[in-house]
């Protein structure tokens, strides 16, 4: 997946702010962030996106789901609280085609999401 924004990330051909990492994700700072703590988990493996999920990627999205809780931690917004994300096609603003979860917090959150 050579033009894969994500993928380049991870080859390490783009720079990123790497906040955790695990055999089967990587975790890193959004560049354009929408909270004070705004975390992208990405899986290694290209996944177009949570549409493209099938059953045999249970392991990866549980891997993701233990990195973004790290993530929460490690940011210290587990307690107080934040939100993760996955968004999907063009009017979810899904800008990226590689799948990834968004850790979102350090503040009150709005309902409904936006």
């Amino acid at each position: 997946m050579g033009d894969c924004l994500f993928c380049r990330v991870l080859a390490g051909e783009v720079p990123s702010e790497e906040v955790a990492s695990s055999p089967g994700t990587y975790a890193f700072r959004d560049i354009e962030p929408g909270a004070p703590t705004h975390v992208l988990v990405i899986p290694r493996r290209h996944i177009t996106d949570a549409g493209a999920i099938g059953p045999e990627d249970a392991a990866v999205l549980a891997e993701m789901l233990a990195t973004a809780q790290g993530v929460a931690r490690a940011e210290g917004v587990a307690d107080s609280g934040y939100r993760l994300v996955l968004n999907v096609g063009d009017d979810a603003r899904n800008s990226v085609g590689h799948l990834h979860l968004h850790v979102l917090g350090g503040r009150l959150m709005g309902w409904p999401p936006g």
